[in-house]
């Protein structure tokens, strides 16, 4: 952070250079872009895959906003499709059926601490001529046959919202992707449209623009931050692990919950990492009071599934047309969960989990 001070360069720079480098090198990706944002990062990734004025783009009915609104913001339409309920990402067999003449791109979401079935959703796209890109936002350190999560497909991207797996001290994120054309565009977009090397590059500032770009360029602040905690992220992975453990084993059979995590990597060179742990219950609203009188916060992913949210009204969607998305928007809440946490700290959550539960039987 002292290197950026001093330079003068905020953002844009050789900070973000570097970690553009460092992300390569861990993920395996040929190209790694940065931007402003994870929610930019999609908007980008799209319009450099060619997303044209109303093109259909498949997306889980059971994410957060940005994966729809990216969509439209790229100046594509959303196109929902119901979630298994046991990953949360979108079931292939929903997304086979709602696959229309309009529908170019699928875009799977992995969420909370697993990957999309990535091998029926490519096989659904393969069929029907659909590109692949992947809201990979929450999946850093995911792996499936040992490509990391948002190589997959045409791209993917990483959010460093700060309270992910590796967070930065605001807003950034990054694009991932093999295709040179794609990081080209991409690239190019982020600032202004300006195409060539433009970063740390002030001179660029002056050039022509090829695109209608935007200014998604990344503050070598938050780069600084990233590159700092980088080499510290996978320890910190293994102990997301072993508290995601400790809250299973804590909370397995215990009456009332309906749903626990599951782990879905199955090879060696498959990886799930937790972002989230998150559970379903019954009585989930009730249960989040219990636990904010003992002092414990939660987070309710999500209260409202895509379709039904105020700014896809338009869209005509009905409650039901999305069961599994539905059910999970009022069952599931997102215990206490950050690389700071101890098994202290889980036992705690537990007990006040358990004696709520406990509490609801008897009454009943």
């Amino acid at each position: 952070m002292e290197d950026v001070f001093l330079s003068g360069k905020f953002s844009h720079g050789k900070q973000v250079g570097h970690l553009e480098s460092a992300l390569a090198a861990y993920t395996g990706a040929r190209h790694v872009i940065g931007v402003n944002s994870g929610t930019d990062a999609l908007v980008l990734l799209l319009r450099a895959c060619g997303l044209r004025p109303g093109d259909g783009v498949l997306v889980p009915a059971y994410s957060f906003f940005a994966t729809a609104s990216a969509v439209v913001l790229a100046g594509g339409r959303p196109q929902f499709v119901d979630i298994d309920p046991e990953t949360y990402a979108m079931d292939p067999v929903a997304l086979e059926a709602a696959v229309t003449d309009s529908s170019r791109f699928v875009m799977p979401v992995h969420l909370f601490h697993t990957m999309a079935d990535l091998a029926a959703v490519t096989a659904v796209a393969r069929r029907h001529g659909l590109t692949v890109v992947e809201d990979s936002a929450e999946a850093i350190g995911m792996r499936r046959g040992g490509v990391h999560a948002g190589l997959h497909g045409a791209g993917g991207v990483l959010s460093f919202f700060p309270s992910k797996t590796l967070g930065a001290l605001g807003d950034a994120g990054a694009v991932l992707t093999d295709d040179p054309e794609v990081a080209g565009t991409v690239a190019a977009l982020r600032h202004h449209g300006r195409p060539g090397r433009t970063l740390n590059n002030f001179p660029a500032i002056s050039t022509d623009s090829a695109w209608p770009g935007v200014n998604s360029k990344m503050d070598d602040i938050q780069a600084a931050v990233l590159l700092a905690k980088l080499p510290l992220l996978e320890e910190q992975i293994e102990h997301r692990a072993a508290l995601a453990d400790a809250y299973t084993a804590r909370l397995k059979d215990t009456p009332g919950i309906l749903r626990l995590p599951r782990a879905t990597a199955q090879g060696p060179d498959d990886r799930d990492v937790f972002y989230v742990y998150l559970i379903e219950v019954e009585d989930r609203d009730a249960l989040v009071d219990h636990l904010e009188r003992h002092g414990i916060g939660t987070e309710v992913y999500y209260p409202l599934p895509l379709p039904h949210q105020p700014a896809f009204a338009g869209l005509g969607h009905r409650p039901g047309d999305f069961p599994n998305a539905e059910a999970a928007s009022r069952h599931a809440v997102a215990l206490p969960f950050h690389a700071d946490l101890d098994t202290g700290d889980v036992d705690r959550v537990c007990d006040t989990v358990r004696s709520f539960l406990a509490a609801r039987r008897t009454a009943v």
